[in-house]
């Protein structure tokens, strides 16, 4: 028989409890509509010991959002191994179940937080870009600074992706798994455009294109435009 007595938490524990909480009820709803009344209870704590940890809302909500931030940014991580488009995949996959598990908190961190939010909460936004731009460059074996084009492209594409997903939590009206394909096939497409200008980013285009097996998502998209314009030569 248990004696009911409540286990007591080391400050780093509870901090990352409290984190924890809150991240799960930013997950549900935005964070201008969770009060630390809130966080307090489903932590099992009183009010003024959340201040004991934290000195605001402001303070527990960004130690949240870095948390989120990080998590964020290690989804584009992804060994650099076999086909381009499957790793792609793969990386928009993880993140659409980050995005889809976590909506009203992803929204709030990518629009710049709450009302009153920080320059440090767009600062974490932007780690998260960077990062993913940084872990792009690896997988197409490009260190920086790279070449202006392809650097374009690679930006442009992180920021179709983050603003996709904001419009889809908006009604989910085309199935995740579509959303998924189509920003890996808007990738192959944004590049072939720049590699249309400049040449040595249709070396970049070749070299890409050259692991590609016909039944991957490259090939895929391939064979989607092909359809539309069957007496195309």
């Amino acid at each position: 028989m248990t004696t009911g007595v409540r286990r007591r938490m080391g400050v780093e524990e509870r901090r990352q409890q409290l984190i924890g909480v809150a991240l799960e009820l930013f997950s549900q709803r935005s964070p201008d509509d969770v009060s630390i009344d809130e966080i307090a209870a489903a932590a099992g704590i009183s009010r003024p010991l959340v201040y004991h940890y934290f000195p605001g809302k402001l303070s527990l909500y960004e130690a949240a959002l870095r948390r989120a931030a990080d998590e964020l940014a290690q989804l584009f991580v992804e060994p650099r191994e076999g086909p381009l488009g499957a790793r792609l995949l793969r990386v928009m996959g993880r993140f659409f179940t980050f995005v889809d598990e976590h909506g009203p908190g992803f929204s709030a961190l990518m629009r710049g937080g709450p009302a009153h939010g920080s320059s440090r909460t767009n600062a974490m936004i932007d780690e998260v870009r960077h990062a993913a731009y940084r872990q792009i460059l690896a997988h197409l074996d490009v260190e920086e600074p790279p070449p202006a084009r392809l650097e374009l492209v690679v930006r442009s594409w992180v920021s179709l992706a983050e603003s996709t997903a904001l419009l889809w939590l908006e009604g989910r009206r085309i199935p995740r798994a579509e959303l998924e394909l189509q920003l890996v096939h808007d990738f192959a497409a944004l590049a072939a455009v720049s590699a249309a200008y400049d040449a040595e980013m249709a070396g970049v285009l070749v070299r890409i294109l050259a692991g590609e097996p016909a039944d991957g998502p490259f090939g895929e998209l391939v064979a989607r435009l092909a359809a539309l314009a069957p007496g195309a030569s």
